[in-house]
């Protein structure tokens, strides 16, 4: 099952056919090997187990939702495709006039988007991704206990993102933070919740 935002232009379905198909996918999404259903996802909460999630409408060129998942004493705030800075100086807004800021606030990991560097950001302004230092002011304006950054930009070596992790983790202490709750997601990485009340930690892929 795949939930995502409603949009007036097409389907769920017709959205997602876009990518996986040719030239960009060799395989269609009729001949996937699964029986897949789309949704749309409403604009408001509601709950699977004792988790509850919500989604709302973020910044970016589209239609396009962050979620936040919330359990026991655990949030998990996943803001994939942001552009919170987008024409505004975060520091100077307001919360209420801050994009994503709900679904972010005081979350026990935030897993936003940062695909660029500061100073790629300039030529990719409306592009509807963050720059670290916009990612960074975003996380620390909601509070986040814990960041990790992702999104790559698919241009950027591994050499260039190891060098960004250094520069995020930097830029969180001039910020006045920990600089081992903020890194940049990698493949296979993990992320430990904590625990709720009377049950074992949660954890989170990236």
């Amino acid at each position: 099952m795949i939930w995502g935002p409603a949009s007036p232009e097409a389907s769920l379905r017709d959205r997602i056919a876009r990518y996986i198909s040719a030239p960009l996918s060799p395989v269609e999404v009729r001949e996937l090997p699964c029986d897949v259903s789309f949704r749309h996802c409403p604009e408001s909460e509601w709950e699977i187990g004792s988790a509850r999630i919500r989604a709302g409408s973020v910044a970016h060129r589209g239609p396009t939702l962050g979620y936040r998942i919330d359990d026991g004493d655990s949030s998990l705030a996943y803001i994939p495709d942001h552009e919170p800075a987008l024409g505004a100086d975060l520091e100077a807004l307001e919360e209420d006039w801050i994009s994503g800021f709900e679904l972010a606030r005081d979350a026990s990991l935030l897993i936003h988007d940062g695909q660029y560097t500061d100073a790629e950001y300039p030529n990719h302004v409306g592009w509807g991704h963050s720059a670290t230092a916009h990612a960074l002011s975003f996380a620390r304006r909601t509070g986040a206990e814990r960041t990790v950054l992702f999104h790559h930009d698919p241009l950027h070596s591994d050499d260039e993102l190891d060098a960004l992790a250094v520069e995020a983790r930097q830029k969180w202490v001039e910020l006045g933070g920990d600089p081992a709750t903020v890194e940049l997601a990698a493949e296979r990485n993990e992320y430990e919740l904590p625990a709720r009340a009377a049950s074992p930690a949660a954890t989170a892929p990236a």
